[in-house]
Parts: C-alpha cells; structure tokens; sequence
C-alpha cells in the first residue's frame, strides 16, 4: 500500500470516528436532558457568583432582565420571556435557602401588558422574600416599570431610566399607495373596525378613541409609580412623569430610585434585607434539557431581536400594540 492510500485511509477512519462520537454525544445529551427533566423539577440551575461563608447555607438569588419586554419573544425554559421571568421567581420563592432576590434590570422597556404582567409578578414576589432592583445601562419605562415592583431600587450613576408615558405609532402609506396606482378595499363591521389603518389617514374621531386608550394605559403607570414610590400623583403628571428620560443620580433626587449603587450594593442591600449574612449569591440560568435543546434548534431559523440603541428598527415593533419606551426608540 502506497502512503497516500494509508494518509488517505487513516483520514476516512478518523472522520468515522469522529462522526460516531459526535452522534453518541447528541444522543446523551438529549436523553440526559430528558432524564434531568423527567426527574428534577427546577427548570433553572444556578451558577454561583459568590461563594458563601464557612457553614451558611443561605442564598440571594440573581435574575436578570435583558433587552425587549415582549410577551412575542420566545424565552429560553417557557413559551416567551415574560413566562421565564415568573418562573425563575417562582424558584426562587420555592427554595427556602433563598433569602432574598436581585433583579438586574437593563432594559429600554417594551410591551404594556408584558411589562404590566412582569410588575405584578415581582410585587408579589417581594411579599413573600426582599427583591432588590439593580439598574444597568438602561432601565426606562418598561424597564423603569418593572422595577417598581421591588422594595428597593439602585441606579447606577449614569443609568438612563424614567421615560414615564406610553407610546403607539403606525405608518400611513396611502400616498405612496396612490402612486403605485394601489387602492385598499376595506370592508368593516364597524366604523372603528379598521382604526390605525395606514391605507387612509386617522380620523379626528379615531385619534380621540387612541389617545383615551393611551391615557388610561398611561394613568396606571403614574399611579403605580406614585403608589410605590409614595409620590403625588399630580406632582408626577405635571413634572417627571412626562416621559423625559433620567440620569440614575437625577432619578434619586427625584425619588423615582432609592439610591445610586452598581450590583454588588444591590447584593449587600438583599443581604441585609433577608437577614443573610454570608449568603451565597446564585444566578439563575436555563438548564441544559431536551426541551431547550429542540427550542434552540427550532429557534435557528427565526430571526433574532435585539436591542440596539443606536438602530430603533432593530426593536421590530408591531403596529398597534402600545409601548413603553423611550421616544427616540420608538421612532
């Protein structure tokens, strides 16, 4: 046998095997996971940011909130990221080691109800255990929204939070439509039926009955921001409740936040909170599992959205769906 022929054949064995144990290892991880599934209840495992002191067995657990607040967005354990967030403090509520939770917010904000759904979740989360609200970059509007479900909230310095207010936007194409020589026919039920339509321009009557709907979406948000933050509602409405955008240091002056601190204040601040000195500090992550894995697998071919505050079209925002986020995002 000449070398190429042996070079030749020691490759084709070597992409055999390599072939095999790339199967074998598929497969074990796919019924492993299954396995884990079948026979573990937590669908998060945890990675352990701080170690604990000699003897304790306590925890704070760590939950991070990241990007776009959108019922729409598949998370990475249940239907959507909305679902991931309640079970993660569905978690950290059932083990009684955890003392306390910190919630790392870093979000422009998002969609009314999943923020609405979010806030609610960790309100009565944090009657049962502390929750501690750590703002990164961003925290506004949904992102602020959220955080006024904690019983306490620190903002960095140069946080951008508030932006207070509710946004809904939709295109009107009709010219543009009259110069391709296109003409919408629209039959309806109802004179509202086809309200928002961007085939024809939005009536006086119409924008009446958006801006009502806005308001009272807007009219929750100020008055669980007074509520929590013991506020008056008037003073909110006619100063920073107008959705301008805030430094974390001038948020505190205004007692939208409690403090200005970085993570580690938000951790000492949970540990004080659930009498747990010592504690170890755990984040909440998905567990590799048979249904992350058909999930992600299925997840490939769909497009992802990120957040990206320098391109608002990457938000991918739907027609008609009320918002709250910052202006500049929006647009």
């Amino acid at each position: 046998m000449s070398n190429s022929q042996s070079r030749f054949g020691c490759l084709g064995v070597s992409i055999v095997l390599l072939l095999c144990l790339s199967l074998l290892f598929n497969v074990a991880f796919l019924v492993g996971g299954f396995l884990g599934m079948m026979g573990d209840e937590l669908k998060f495992r945890e990675t352990v940011l701080v170690k604990p002191a000699k003897g304790v067995e306590t925890k704070i657990a760590v939950i991070s909130i990241r990007g776009l607040i959108s019922g729409y967005m598949r998370g990475a354990v249940g239907e959507s990221m909305v679902e991931d967030v309640k079970l993660e403090l569905e978690q950290a509520l059932a083990d009684n080691s955890v003392r306390a939770i910190v919630l790392a917010v870093d979000s422009p904000g998002g969609e009314v109800t999943a923020s609405d759904i979010i806030y609610e979740a960790v309100k009565k989360a944090d009657e049962k255990k502390p929750v501690v609200v750590s703002m990164g970059a961003v925290a506004a509007s949904g992102g602020y929204y959220i955080s006024m479900g904690a019983r306490h909230v620190f903002a960095h310095e140069t946080t951008i939070t508030g932006s207070i207010g509710v946004i809904m936007q939709t295109l009107n194409y009709s010219e543009l439509l009259g110069k391709v020589g296109v003409q919408m026919v629209t039959l309806k039920s109802g004179k509202f039926k086809d309200v928002l339509s961007g085939s024809r321009a939005i009536t006086p009557e119409e924008q009446e009955l958006m801006q009502a709907n806005i308001m009272q979406t807007y009219a929750r948000f100020v008055g669980i921001v007074a509520k929590r933050r013991n506020l008056p509602e008037a003073e909110l409405r006619a100063g920073m409740a107008d959705g301008r955008p805030l430094s974390g240091r001038d948020a505190v002056n205004a007692k939208l936040v409690d403090e200005v601190g970085d993570f580690e204040d938000a951790v000492a601040k949970a540990v004080q909170l659930g009498s747990a000195p010592g504690a170890a500090v755990v984040r909440y992550q998905a567990t590799p599992g048979l249904g992350l894995a058909l999930r992600l697998l299925g997840q490939q071919k769909q497009q992802n959205i990120e957040v990206k505050l320098a391109s608002p079209a990457q938000l991918d925002l739907r027609p008609g769906y009320q918002y709250l986020l910052p202006s500049w995002l929006a647009q």
